[in-house]
Parts: C-alpha cells; sequence; structure tokens
C-alpha cells in the first residue's frame, strides 16, 4: 500500500511541477529570446519558446528523489541527466542564434554521462540462458560496451523524434508507463517510481506541447527524458533478462528506435551524415501522405502503444 502511494504521489508531484511552471518558463525564455526560429526544414512558422526542458528535468528529479528509493540509480541519473540537459542548452542556445552545435561535443558528453551511470552501478550485466538455469555474466568490456551504446543510443532517438507538436513528449509518456508496469510485474518498487516520476513530467509538459505547440522541450528536454528512459530500461527491463525477454525493453522503445533505424538506413544510402537534420522522418512521410500533424501525431501514439502492449506480453509470455 505503501507504494502505491509513493506511485500516486511521485505521479502528482511531477505532473503538477511541470503543469504549472511551463508558462513561468515560457515567459522566461520569450523575455531572454530563447526561442526555435523558423527555417526551410522545420515545421513551425513562429519563433517557439525553447526552454521546456527546464520544468521537465526539476520535475522528475524532484519527485523521483522525494518518493523514489533508488539510490545509486537516482544519483546517476541526476548527475548523469545533469550533464545532458546542460550540453542541450548548449545546442539550443546556439539554435536561438541560427546555429547548430557540433555533433562531437553533445556525443561525447552524452558518452560520460553514460560513464556516470556505469559509476553508480547502472549497467547490463548478462543475460540468463534459455531451456537451462544458466547465467551468461558479461566480460566489463562487453557490459560497459553494450550500456554506453544503449544509453547514448535511446538519447538521441528521442531527440530525433521531437520534430511535431506533442510526438516526443506523448511517445516518452507511452514508453515510461510501459517501463512502470514492467518494473511492477519485475517486482522492482524503485524503477517503477522512476518510470511514473518520468511520465508525470512528461504528461504535465504535453498539455502545453500539443498542437499548437506552446512551448518546445528543446534539445536539452527531449535527450535527458531519452537518457532517463535509457537508464530505467538498463536498470529495470535489461535486469536478469531472458534471451527472449531481450526484446522487451527494444518494444517499450519501439517507435523512436524504428524511426531512428530508417533515418539512418535513409541517410546511408543517400551518403549523407546520420547527425544532420532533414525531413525524413516517418512523420514527415506521414505529414506528406496526406496527414495534419495531429493525424501524424496520433498515428504514431497507437503504434507506440501497440508496440508497448507486445512488450509486456513478451514479458509475461518469458516468465
Amino acid at each position: 500500500m505503501h507504494e502505491v502511494w509513493s506511485y500516486m504521489l511521485a505521479f502528482v508531484l511531477a505532473f503538477s511541477f511541470v503543469y504549472f511552471t511551463i508558462p513561468w518558463t515560457r515567459r522566461l525564455a520569450i523575455r531572454h529570446s530563447f526561442v526555435d526560429r523558423p527555417n526551410q526544414r522545420k515545421i513551425h512558422t513562429e519563433p517557439i519558446p525553447l526552454l521546456g526542458g527546464l520544468p521537465i528535468y526539476v520535475g522528475f528529479v524532484l519527485s523521483a528523489g522525494l518518493f523514489g528509493h533508488a539510490g545509486n540509480t537516482f544519483w546517476g541519473i541526476a548527475c548523469g541527466g545533469l550533464l545532458i540537459f546542460a550540453i542541450g542548452i548548449l545546442d539550443d542556445y546556439y539554435k536561438t542564434l541560427g546555429k547548430d552545435l557540433p555533433a562531437w561535443p553533445k556525443f561525447l558528453t552524452q558518452i560520460l554521462a553514460a560513464v556516470i551511470l556505469l559509476l553508480c552501478g547502472v549497467e547490463i550485466n548478462g543475460v540468463s540462458l534459455p531451456f537451462s538455469s544458466g547465467y551468461y555474466d558479461f566480460p566489463l568490456w562487453l557490459s560497459v560496451l553494450s550500456t554506453v551504446i544503449w544509453v547514448v543510443a535511446i538519447t538521441n532517438m528521442i531527440n530525433f523524434l521531437d520534430g511535431l507538436d506533442g510526438l516526443a513528449a506523448g511517445l516518452s509518456a507511452i514508453s515510461a508507463v510501459t517501463l512502470f508496469f514492467i518494473a511492477l510485474l519485475k517486482d522492482q518498487p524503485a524503477m517503477a517510481v522512476l518510470a511514473i516520476a518520468l511520465m508525470g513530467s512528461t504528461l504535465g509538459f504535453l498539455r502545453h506541447n500539443f498542437h499548437p505547440a506552446r512551448i518546445f522541450m528543446g534539445d536539452a528536454g527531449a535527450t535527458f527524458i531519452g537518457f532517463v528512459l535509457a537508464a530505467i530500461a538498463v536498470e529495470g527491463a535489461f535486469k536478469s533478462a531472458t534471451l527472449v525477454s531481450l526484446v522487451v525493453p527494444v518494444l517499450a522503445l519501439g517507435v523512436p528506435i524504428m524511426d531512428a533505424v530508417w533515418v539512418i538506413f535513409r541517410r546511408f544510402r543517400e551518403n549523407r551524415p546520420i547527425y544532420v537534420a532533414d525531413k525524413g522522418h516517418t512523420f514527415h512521410l506521414l505529414m506528406k501522405s496526406g496527414m495534419s500533424q495531429i493525424q501524424a501525431v496520433t498515428f504514431l501514439y497507437l503504434v507506440g502503444v501497440c508496440f508497448s502492449l507486445a512488450s509486456i506480453v513478451v514479458l509475461l509470455a518469458s516468465h
């Protein structure tokens, strides 16, 4: 019963904090011209405030810190997430000047943030072998490599999706609630609190970000959300995973992974750098097919829900 109250209070605090501080954050961004200016590859036609990641970060850390009992995992996410948020704010500042921050400082900072998670014990340790009671313990190099690749990849995949009003926030909320149920099924209350706090933060933001958006989360918000989702998946869904259930966190984050695979494949095929933004994401293709922003976002929400349900079915079937 105590845990149920922790989940409810964590959600309510994160949601309320983000929901009620967004108007103040928006005014602050406008006052300091911290806005995303339109260009040829962006859909919006008016400058939009870019500081939405600030209440998302603070709301999550406040809620998870007060109601979670994740110990080192929480501190790994809070400290590594602060680095992710800081480099994201710098990237967003460059955008306000009509410029792009080079890719390598962001990439190196994300690797450093992943290493902080590792130092706090958040790592992919190994896999339970099927048809036996054995467990394959990853050697240190494989544990480090797999964790860093997963964290950096998911961090950027959520950012890739932040191209339509409400898309990244809504899909992140769907992934967060999926990881929440996975944590409950695996009896991981600490991970459940982290997931429900992230869900509250993203839904509190979504109210202001759904079309027509009054504020953007920016790279700072999108990469931070991706970082948290990746960390929860490592410490939750990947823990004591069987070979079959390794697909569970992949399905829980199905839409961002699907979109990223498509974009990377297409950019490789066209011999273009994978980190240079364009209008070739799945949501762009849906809009080119005749869908409105709201229709495209709703369609991808439904796809996200299907992926999430599939992940829970696989988890149940693998136990």
